[in-house]
């Protein structure tokens, strides 16, 4: 007998809490620079508790071609990876209207 979703009422297998939770949701995607020079695309306002923030960490990283990890509610890539992260979510059912890219978030350290 397979499970019912306590939210929606339907089995798992049928179950679309999560498409709907990715259409409503406000993400907020920015570089950051970080230690050395090296830039973050920190991913941001992604609910935890309607979306599996792992499973979405993993499959930005394969489709970006690069190294990251997930912490504090916000998914943080290597390199500036803005527009093609834009694109994966879209694929991955999250309306694009709801996707905002920022400018860079600059730190005002400079080496000299």
């Amino acid at each position: 007998m397979s499970k019912i979703c306590e939210v929606c009422g339907l089995p798992e297998e049928l179950c679309v809490c999560e498409e709907i939770a990715r259409e409503v949701q406000t993400v907020k995607v920015y570089t950051v620079r970080r230690r050395f020079g090296k830039l973050m695309t920190i991913i941001e306002g992604i609910d935890e508790h309607d979306i599996d923030i792992k499973e979405l960490t993993k499959t930005l990283k394969a489709k970006c071609a690069c190294g990251g990890t997930s912490k504090n509610s916000q998914i943080e890539l290597q390199g500036d990876h803005k527009v093609k992260v834009k694109e994966v979510l879209s694929d991955m059912g999250f309306s694009s209207d709801t996707i905002e890219i920022r400018e860079s978030k600059k730190n005002n350290k400079r080496r000299r």
